[in-house]
């Protein structure tokens, strides 16, 4: 496939970074490692090209490999699912397209920490389903690859995650302190 070509492979790195950093960083409890971890997806996907079926897209196949050497480190920690913090780059792309008033903007903000917050506070799988979908758009199958599971169960998952999202939302809402 790339016979060796480092520059071919530095942007197959650049097109999957941002996922893997999704799937490893929903799992992950310290940074440092998470770090280490997704040097490491790099590096095993790499001496692994060779391996590539190319029955799935080349995304599929790393985020794979990220689930699982994600999964292989915890079950060697003997850590728990990691739930509780969301990366910074890792924001929702929900201010308008034209010039908003800076109300908009505040609000647009605050509710992006909010969602951040509340994805963060879900179990690791949930919170990685959540991720992978909506924020980079994959579908049941290609989730399903990635964190061998079903499509049903992937779906049973999305689903009781927004409804967990939407109950500390509404929570939080009708106690009047959103996301503080």
């Amino acid at each position: 496939m790339l016979s060796g070509d480092t520059e071919a492979f530095r942007e197959l790195v650049e097109s999957c970074q941002r996922l893997v950093a999704h799937i490893v960083y929903r799992m992950i409890p310290n940074e440092t490692e998470r770090e280490d971890i997704c040097q490491e997806v790099f590096l095993k996907a790499y001496r692994n090209l060779g391996g590539f079926k190319h029955n799935c897209k080349f995304s599929t196949w790393i985020g794979q490999i990220a689930y699982n050497t994600s999964l292989n480190y915890l079950e060697k920690k003997k850590l728990v699912l990691f739930d509780d913090i969301t990366p910074e780059e890792m924001t929702f792309d929900s201010l308008p397209a034209d010039s908003p008033w800076p109300s908009e903007v505040s609000e647009a903000k605050e509710l992006s920490e909010c969602l951040k917050k509340e994805i963060a506070g879900l179990p690791g799988h949930y919170a990685t389903i959540v991720t992978l979908y909506h924020l980079d758009e994959m579908t049941y199958d290609e989730i399903g690859k990635i964190m061998k599971l079903p499509d049903g169960t992937v779906k049973s998952y999305l689903f009781r995650a927004r409804r967990m999202l939407k109950d500390r939302l509404l929570e939080k809402y009708t106690k009047e302190d959103l996301c503080h």
